[in-house]
């Protein structure tokens, strides 16, 4: 997992692969706390962006995930949220066995467990052996969030 905040100078973003470059590029480009939720696509299938809103939940509610197919770039544009983290490694339990189609899997909880804050302006870059569980409250207080997450596919990588 790479964590930064959109506000820094793009030259900080130069060494990073150009579809990550490409998606840091548009969540630059807009006010999203302006935008309607949605897909937006930025590259058909190989890399598009979701818009979405909520409120956190409680930790015991999120649910730890992975990806196959694509890696995420979390950005919150609005609020604050708990991001848990842990590598994938063996002592990981599945909860829900990968969706093909939905491309992500569940687990049980995370093992070892680390979390950050993300706020507004930052942003998560996870790839598939990144066990994540986003939206969750941050020390029991919940915040309403506005999210973009663009999905990269590996095959551009």
């Amino acid at each position: 997992m790479f964590i930064g905040t959109i506000h820094a100078e793009a030259k900080a973003f130069e060494d990073y692969p150009a579809a990550i470059r490409k998606a840091l590029d548009f969540l630059r480009s807009k006010d999203f706390t302006k935008e309607e939720n949605g897909r937006v696509e930025l590259d058909g299938k190989n890399m598009y962006a979701v818009i979405q809103r909520y409120e956190t939940r409680d930790m015991a509610k999120g649910r730890p995930e992975t990806h196959k197919k694509y890696i995420d770039i979390q950005f919150i544009a609005e609020g604050q949220e708990y991001m848990g983290w842990c590598p994938y490694n063996p002592d990981l339990k599945v909860s829900e066995a990968y969706n093909e189609e939905k491309d992500v899997a569940f687990y049980e909880k995370l093992v070892p467990e680390s979390n950050v804050v993300l706020g507004a302006g930052s942003f998560a870059i996870l790839y598939p052996d990144d066990v994540h569980r986003p939206c969750v409250d941050v020390e029991g207080v919940k915040s309403n969030v506005t999210k973009v997450v663009v999905k990269i596919s590996l095959d551009i990588l």
